[in-house]
């Protein structure tokens, strides 16, 4: 993987257009790493709310809120995409956003959903409450294949001990046992990382869970669908990259010490406050009601 994270940040170049990538925190560092795999000559702007982490547990309208908010910044800055790398933005957000920015927005979840549906049949999908409650993910996996059966669980430990560095923490394998065990009793053999900080913790979940149950990264999905965007929008770029600009919105020194076990090298990392967002509030979305591990059969 090459080196593009170790420049200090440098102005915004209009001969660079770059994608916007956002998630709550390091989560949407899964996405960039598949930026880095699939689409090597694109830049990116990557930002991180890490002010507001985790959003699992926030209501649909301040996930909205948020969510604008976000939008309205790279949109200033001159991104030529967005991908919300974050799933409970996805279930919540893009659907209103999409009709309010005029750009492409790339959301995780349909391109998630759609790689679990080709795979398997027993699904299993660990995500934030917010998530799980918003039904996204089985939603579009019973669109994809209705015959299959689905089982959630909200797992709202999960974001805050990747935040925190805790990945190898005992406590963690234990939490992990316990979010995990409803959908291992019930065979699932795929398992959908319904956030994008999950894939971080792949290394705790193998010591349980069988290599039988495929794991869906939806990371690997939203980027192939975010190179075919680029290719038929005709705005991928034909220039090398430069370096990643990494932004958030809380400490950026703790975001630089957690991101380096992912990244090539240790990121140059600044802190912005985000504006208020600028579109007008219409409706907060409803979310509508869903039991954690519970079996929904598709069929």
């Amino acid at each position: 993987m090459q080196d593009r994270c170790t420049s200090i940040p440098q102005p915004y170049s209009a001969d660079i257009v770059r994608i916007g990538v956002f998630d709550s925190g390091v989560g949407g560092l899964t996405v960039l790493q598949e930026i880095y795999r699939q689409l090597p000559n694109e830049s990116v702007l990557y930002f991180g709310d890490t002010a507001r982490v985790p959003y699992g547990n926030r209501s649909a309208a301040e996930i909205l809120q948020f969510t604008r908010q976000t939008l309205d910044w790279l949109v200033s800055q001159g991104v030529k995409m967005a991908i919300v790398a974050c799933n409970t933005s996805s279930a919540l957000a893009l659907e209103t956003v999409r009709a309010e920015y005029d750009l492409p927005i790339l959301g995780v979840i349909l391109p998630g959903a759609r790689s679990a549906a080709l795979h398997g049949q027993r699904i299993g999908v660990i995500a934030t409450p917010a998530t799980v409650n918003s039904n996204a993910y089985l939603h579009a996996i019973q669109e994809a294949n209705p015959s299959a059966q689905v089982w959630q669980v909200a797992c709202p430990e999960f974001v805050p001990l990747i935040e925190t560095n805790r990945i190898d923490d005992p406590q963690t394998l234990a939490i992990a046992k316990e979010y995990l065990q409803p959908l291992l009793d019930r065979s699932i053999d795929t398992l959908v990382y319904g956030c994008t900080h999950y894939p971080h913790l792949e290394p705790v979940l193998r010591q349980f869970v069988p290599m039988s149950v495929q794991f869906i990264n939806p990371a690997v999905a939203v980027v192939a669908a975010a190179a075919r965007e680029l290719n038929v929008l005709g705005i991928q770029s034909h220039h090398s990259a430069i370096p990643t600009q990494f932004v958030v919105s809380g400490n950026p020194a703790q975001f630089a010490q957690v991101a380096t076990q992912w990244l090539p090298a240790a990121p140059s990392v600044v802190q912005i406050s985000l504006p208020a967002s600028t579109v007008t509030v219409i409706e907060p979305i409803v979310i509508s009601s869903a039991i954690a591990a519970e079996p929904i059969d598709i069929g």
